[in-house]
């Protein structure tokens, strides 16, 4: 990542600031959106607080999550549970993301979740009808560089020192996973904006790539 000039900004500007930006791409289509980031950047949240600026800008939106996309425990703990290579790899099922969210997203009809980790067992949700000029805010880890195509993308960096610090003891497991991410995908420079997010509470942002079509 080269030089990046970041200003801090509070998280209800922050949504209110990509709210604008989101509301006016693709203005007669649907519109998909990564938030990519790992759990302590909190990208669930900030999916969330962008629905409501959404609506009032005149465009629905949907928050997905990639947790609801989770390969099967057998497939996920084939080299044991606390694999960093193997949650890298082979935990999160694009496929399924793909041919149930993103391909489907311009009749307007998309799976929210498909496979319950806790139960182990596909979840039977219903598919979610968007309206015209709807906005998919798919949010999770390790989204970028993954052949999604996707129409915007905002990553949440972290320091490696700060996500350790914030990352629960019992998940610290994954952080070579991120590491292997930032050193091969480089997702600060894929996105079109990146939020430092070392406190999710206090971010900075730049829109580095927000003026791209």
């Amino acid at each position: 990542m080269g030089r990046v000039h970041f200003r801090p900004i509070a998280p209800v500007a922050l949504a209110e600031t990509l709210a604008d930006d989101l509301a006016e791409r693709r203005p007669s289509g649907y519109l998909s959106v990564a938030i990519d980031g790992p759990p302590p950047a909190r990208p669930d949240r900030l999916a969330a607080s962008l629905v409501d600026p959404l609506r009032a800008r005149g465009r629905a939106a949907l928050a997905v999550a990639t947790s609801g996309f989770l390969r099967p425990a057998s497939v996920r703990f084939e080299r044991g549970r606390t694999d960093p290579d193997a949650f890298y790899e082979s935990w999160f099922d694009l496929p399924a993301l793909v041919r149930e969210v993103l391909d489907p997203l311009p009749t307007g009809r998309v799976l929210p979740d498909l496979w319950d980790p806790v139960t182990d067992r596909a979840t039977r949700s219903t598919y979610v009808e968007l309206p015209p000029r709807g906005v998919l805010l798919l949010h999770g880890p390790l989204l970028l560089g993954a052949g999604l195509a996707v129409d915007y993308s905002v990553h949440l960096l972290m320091t490696p020192a700060a996500l350790k610090r914030r990352t629960d003891a019992a998940d610290r497991w994954t952080l070579p996973a991120y590491e292997r991410y930032a050193a091969e995908v480089g997702p600060a420079d894929w996105a079109d904006v990146v939020v430092r997010s070392d406190d999710p509470d206090h971010p900075a942002i730049s829109m580095i790539g927000a003026g791209r079509s």
